[in-house]
């Protein structure tokens, strides 16, 4: 939409295209997936977030590995767990005295993968 002014962005006469506007309609999530979906957008708006699953995408690590990692504090950084945990973006395990994290699945990687790949351009 570059090069264009405010006039070129609305029709210059109202007409209604109804196999359109029928297709749309159909395509159009209930509200509650909606609402689940703009909270999953929310959680990925932080830009520390991101440099965790980033972090993540390959390896697991525990809480002291990410805060090295990205030059944090631990307590920071279990934070940030805790809202990535509860939006199901990442995972946890223990093992022994150790957390380890790990992206939930390959869903949640595809979608790294696919924003990335999408500002990129």
């Amino acid at each position: 939409m570059t090069g264009m002014d405010e006039n070129d962005l609305c029709c210059e006469q109202v007409e209604l295209h109804e196999d359109a506007i029928r297709t749309a309609r159909q395509a159009l999530t209930d509200p509650e997936t909606v609402a689940a979906l703009a909270d999953l957008f929310k959680v990925l708006g932080d830009p520390t977030r991101i440099r965790i699953l980033q972090a993540l995408h390959d390896t697991r690590l525990c809480v002291c590995d990410i805060a090295e990692t990205l030059g944090m504090t631990q307590s920071a950084i279990s934070h940030q767990l805790r809202v990535l945990r509860q939006a199901r973006l990442v995972r946890a395990r223990r093992e022994g005295r150790s957390v380890f994290y790990a992206l939930d699945d390959d869903h949640v990687a595809h979608m790294f993968e696919q924003g990335l790949l999408h500002v990129s351009e």
